[in-house]
């Protein structure tokens, strides 16, 4: 069994993800499952009852496969396992997701943390269905965290498996204690500590901008060398978005929020757990955009609404974007999201309860028009 830490190395994933994408149809079945493990899915155990039908599902329909024998109860043997693991909840990774790949004659039993999966869905190939993986990677990209204080700044590269530090910026040497007005009282007998203490802070004001423009400037140097997919800024206080004046123009529509974070006290896990936060929140407005979008296309032929209308549009290569309704259990729509990946077409899941009111299940937005 394989199970990966919290965050475990982008390299590592990649190995795992090559070594299944590596494996052909043999005299065996794969048993491939990703999972929601979100807050909302753990409440009352949603997402256990979730699987438990999914695997009720599967032993179903094994019965009309005529499987031989010894294909049949492996498969029996790998989903009894399957559901054993998901009921020992001390057992799961503490992520959003997780892909599951299980194989009894192939010694697998491969469980992989994710940041989300684009719905709850169980299935039992003749391979592991690891486009998901693949496919998120490529979505995700990487998400540049700068956390700053007034001595320096950090920073991390949160990517869909991984969270590392890169080199950090320290700030320029300066006097960081308070101004002491007392020591300089009276000289000839007019109190000089006003002028003084004023002087002080505007030294500060102009080393914090100075710092600022440094680690905007940073920042940029990074997306040129490789192109970021967001940007989150973290600090203490009114201090947090201090950065966010000095960003590149370029960098602004990158910015996924700012968070209250300590720079120098974060860990990895935490700045990435910030950065999957926002980048959540930013899904829900893309969620939205994309109904928008739909509806839009309706008219003018450029969009379809519903599950017999998206499938006919996959059969003939049409879906540039596959709309799924997240909270839908139509069994259609879990062949309909790999069949998408297939094709490389752009997936996205809705939840926002906005942007699923407008989608019959399935819908698409189309590479060119019905």
């Amino acid at each position: 069994m394989t199970a990966f830490p919290l965050a475990p190395s982008a390299n590592a994933v990649r190995d795992t993800v090559r070594r299944l994408a590596a494996i052909h149809p043999g005299p065996y079945r794969v048993v491939s499952c990703y999972l929601k493990l979100e807050p909302r899915d753990k409440t009352r155990g949603k997402y256990l009852i979730k699987m438990k039908n999914r695997v009720r599902q599967a032993l179903a329909t094994l019965d009309r496969e005529g499987l031989e024998r010894a294909v049949r109860e492996q498969v029996e043997a790998d989903l009894e396992h399957v559901r054993r693991y998901f009921e020992e909840p001390a057992q799961l990774p503490r992520a959003r997701g997780i892909a599951l790949f299980a194989c009894r004659t192939l010694d697998m039993f491969d469980v992989i943390p994710l940041p989300h999966v684009y719905r709850s869905r169980l299935a039992v190939e003749p391979v592991p269905l690891v486009r998901e993986l693949i496919a998120l990677e490529r979505e995700f990209g990487v998400i540049l965290v700068a956390a700053c204080d007034r001595t320096g700044a950090r920073f991390f590269e949160v990517t869909a498996f991984d969270v590392v530090e890169l080199p950090s910026l320290i700030a320029d040497a300066t006097r960081t204690g308070k101004f002491h007005g007392a020591r300089q009282a009276k000289r000839g007998g007019v109190l000089a500590g006003g002028f003084g203490e004023h002087n002080h802070h505007m030294r500060i004001r102009e080393e914090k901008h100075r710092l600022y423009a440094n680690v905007a400037d940073h920042i940029y140097q990074i997306h040129t060398q490789r192109p970021l997919a967001g940007l989150v800024v973290a600090g203490i206080g009114v201090d947090a978005a201090a950065l966010v004046p000095h960003l590149h123009t370029y960098l602004h529509d990158l910015l996924l929020g700012v968070v209250k974070l300590n720079p120098k006290r974060a860990s990895p896990a935490e700045v990435r757990e910030a950065a999957l936060f926002l980048r959540d929140q930013r899904e829900r407005a893309w969620e939205q955009a994309h109904a928008e979008a739909m509806k839009e296309g309706l008219g003018s032929g450029w969009a379809v609404n519903g599950v017999e209308a998206a499938l006919k549009a996959l059969a003939k290569g049409q879906v540039r974007t596959l709309l799924a309704d997240g909270q839908n259990d139509d069994a259609r729509i879990d062949d309909a999201i790999e069949e998408a990946l297939r094709q490389r077409a752009q997936v996205d899941v809705l939840y926002d309860d906005t942007a699923r009111r407008a989608v019959d299940g399935l819908a698409a937005l189309l590479r060119f028009r019905r």
